[in-house]
């Protein structure tokens, strides 16, 4: 596998920027690097995921699964500050900039933990998972991410994925509901699909 955003490691010359972003009412400054996905802004499926998430009903924590720089995972721990959440990913860079983001932001109510999909957390159970997949790591790994997303959920706990419908969509939507017995398209816009399976015990 070539060298992307899911390597651990990168050889890319370290190149950081600082920006600006609004997400969900809040003003986030967010640092970036080269070997990062979407290092120049946050991207728009990650941005209509955020804006559509609603928190379930059930307690407990919430886990951004591949959370890269962060901005899921902050802009959540920011608006639902009686939560707190875990944000995990693979990649080294991108975990050490989640951190330092997290601090800079003044959040505090965030976990960040490196983690191959869900193994350094499978012992934990959450509420909600939520997750931007990297695509370009393959359907394997995608569909795993779901499938181990659902056994660490709690009873009524929820998985909201994003998706294009051309890198896809279809086939996580079945999945999903191969997984779960459910699943629910919550918004559509621009070919990205915010999708909603709960678990049922």
């Amino acid at each position: 596998m070539s060298e992307h955003y899911y390597s651990k490691k990168t050889s890319a010359a370290s190149e950081e920027r600082s920006w600006t972003f609004q997400l969900k009412g809040h003003t986030f400054t967010f640092t970036t690097d080269r070997a990062v996905f979407s290092k120049g802004e946050v991207d728009f499926g990650s941005r209509v995921l955020i804006d559509s998430f609603r928190a379930p009903e059930v307690e407990g924590d919430f886990l951004d699964l591949g959370c890269g720089y962060g901005p899921i995972g902050m802009s959540l721990a920011k608006h639902y500050p009686d939560r707190h959440v875990w944000m995990v990913d693979v990649n080294e860079r991108a975990l050490n900039l989640a951190e330092r983001n997290a601090a800079a932001n003044g959040i505090a109510n965030v976990t960040v933990k490196e983690s191959d999909r869900m193994q350094a957390v499978k012992d934990h159970r959450f509420a909600a998972v939520l997750t931007n997949p990297p695509i370009r790591a393959g359907k394997e790994v995608v569909h795993s991410m779901f499938e181990e997303a659902g056994q660490s959920l709690v009873d009524q706990g929820e998985l909201w994925v994003v998706i294009q419908k051309k890198q896809g969509a279809p086939s996580a939507k079945a999945k999903m509901e191969e997984l779960f017995g459910n699943v629910e398209i919550v918004e559509k816009q621009k070919g990205y699909f915010i999708l909603k399976s709960k678990k049922i015990d």
